[in-house]
């Protein structure tokens, strides 16, 4: 970074096409050769052209992501932020309805299931940042079929066992967890609260449960471990650059700082249609300002999604694994298996496990649940190679629709190690903060001791197969769409239905 410090009025006069510097966290850059590059477009940063972005930045884009992706010559100094003229905040009419609906939120002690957060969070949250963290793909059939799923499994439970004291903590991958599941990787926390992930990192700590870090997280990699508590387990979830030598980086970089999984998503060669998020178009501004590239047939205003993850590659196929054991020793899990063949395949050549998941119903429509897949795995994996889970050597985990204690609980008595859940902490710290995530895992916590004593089962290894009914798991109904999972049970729809 250069030394000098520039005026507001130096830094203001590049605001065009042909010299486009612009401000973030106090420091100029010139994107000017970087505008048709930028994977939201040029329109977004020319908004801001000798402006202070910072505001606009950090919620889709890690505090590092501008100095590592402009060359350093591009970085010139520092600016007196005392000259720098304020970006007009327009409050809308449509702000000020939602900052009434936050002030007339039941207070936290009566949100009693994960199902109220959500509902919250859609009232509370920004139409933009809503429409990124619940859209799904196409119909959003899967989205709604990855929760159904839970309600096709029927428990068988045991009588007559002394439950005085249970204990439903895990092992996952080595790795001790107060609870069998983990907070999965989701990108951009920062779009519902201004501390992002680092939320999920404390509220980890403090529950003593795994959080698996995104590659596409609003904070950067090295903030969140460096927030993480000493001891504190992560994994942590790839999305594989065309580039391999940055591939390779980042996952020495995150083996070297003590993560415990590597958790390589393979079901997006190509980001789904998420409509939803789609039609928000993540900026949709002066067409006057249209770059080369996208008079050249490119769209890039098509959602948050499309806008941060043009870099992923569609190429990634089987035999890359064996370069990816020759870069780590890390554990190595396949995120977004959803077929017993596939699942066979990574267990034959080693890998510690596989994560049966359709990336929480956004990317291929018409999908099948990760309960449903498990039956299948299990059932295959048997047959073919002998195998019972859970198993330490090629563990099993699903994600998608979790929203109550016993949906862990059927997935870990059919045979998963832990479950991975996503968005419900999401929309939890979305409505209400850092509160909001403790609360959603006390809450996980206390079905937990409640629903492992209902069911005779005194700690996690006696959740069993017999102890289900899963004989329904392969009927399919498509529901009425809906953004709510479980509107009938959330006495919360009612606050939602005032507005």
């Amino acid at each position: 970074m250069a030394s000098r410090t520039y005026s507001g009025k130096e830094v203001a006069v590049h605001n065009s096409r042909e010299s486009c510097w612009i401000i973030v966290h106090g420091k100029v850059y010139d994107v000017t050769d970087f505008l048709d590059d930028h994977p939201g477009g040029s329109r977004i940063i020319l908004k801001y052209a000798g402006k202070d972005a910072t505001a606009a930045y950090d919620p889709i884009h890690p505090p590092d992501a501008i100095t590592t992706n402009l060359k350093p010559e591009k970085h010139l100094g520092s600016v007196d932020l005392a000259t720098v003229e304020k970006v007009e905040v327009k409050i809308t009419d449509e702000e000020r309805a939602r900052q009434e609906r936050i002030a007339a939120r039941p207070p936290l002690s009566e949100i009693l299931n994960l199902h109220d957060f959500e509902a919250i969070a859609k009232y509370t949250m920004p139409e933009k940042a809503w429409a990124y963290y619940s859209s799904a793909a196409d119909d959003e059939i899967t989205n709604r079929e990855n929760h159904a799923a839970f309600h096709r499994i029927w428990f068988r439970p045991r009588i007559l066992r002394d439950v005085t004291k249970v204990d439903w903590s895990a092992t996952i991958l080595g790795q001790k967890s107060s609870m069998p599941l983990y907070i999965s990787a989701t990108a951009l926390g920062k779009l519902g609260h201004p501390d992002g992930e680092l939320n999920l990192t404390r509220a980890a700590a403090k529950h003593g449960i795994i959080q698996m870090i995104p590659t596409l997280a609003s904070c950067s990699f090295d903030e969140i471990m460096d927030a993480a508590a000493p001891g504190q387990v992560q994994f942590f979830q790839l999305y594989v650059n065309k580039d391999r030598e940055i591939t390779k980086r980042i996952v020495q970089h995150a083996e070297n700082r003590g993560i415990k999984g590597l958790f390589i998503t393979v079901d997006a060669p190509q980001l789904g249609r998420r409509e939803k998020d789609m039609r928000q178009k993540f900026e949709a501004e002066d067409p006057s300002e249209v770059s080369k590239a996208d008079q050249g047939g490119v769209d890039r205003s098509q959602g948050a999604a499309r806008a941060i993850s043009s870099f992923i590659d569609p190429g990634l196929n089987w035999s890359d694994i064996a370069w990816f054991k020759s870069i780590t020793k890390m554990p190595l899990i396949l995120k977004g298996v959803q077929c017993w063949e596939d699942a066979l395949e990574a267990y034959d050549i080693g890998l510690g496990g596989v994560v049966l998941s359709n990336h929480g119903g956004r990317q291929l429509d018409f999908a099948r649940s990760g309960l449903e897949v498990l039956v299948e795995v299990t059932a295959k994996l048997k047959e073919k190679r002998g195998l019972s889970f859970p198993n330490e050597k090629f563990q099993l985990f699903i994600d998608g629709g979790v929203r109550r204690a016993t949906d862990v609980m059927k997935a870990v008595a059919l045979g998963a190690t832990a479950v991975g859940i996503g968005r419900p902490f999401l929309y939890a710290y979305s409505a209400y903060g850092p509160d909001g995530i403790n609360q959603a895992l006390q809450i996980l916590h206390d079905e937990f001791e409640m629903n492992m004593r209902l069911l005779g089962a005194r700690n996690i290894k006696e959740v069993v197969p017999e102890m289900v009914d899963s004989s329904n798991i392969h009927l399919h109904m498509v529901s009425v769409p809906s953004d709510n999972l479980y509107e009938s049970n959330c006495k919360s729809c009612v606050f939602s239905l005032a507005f």
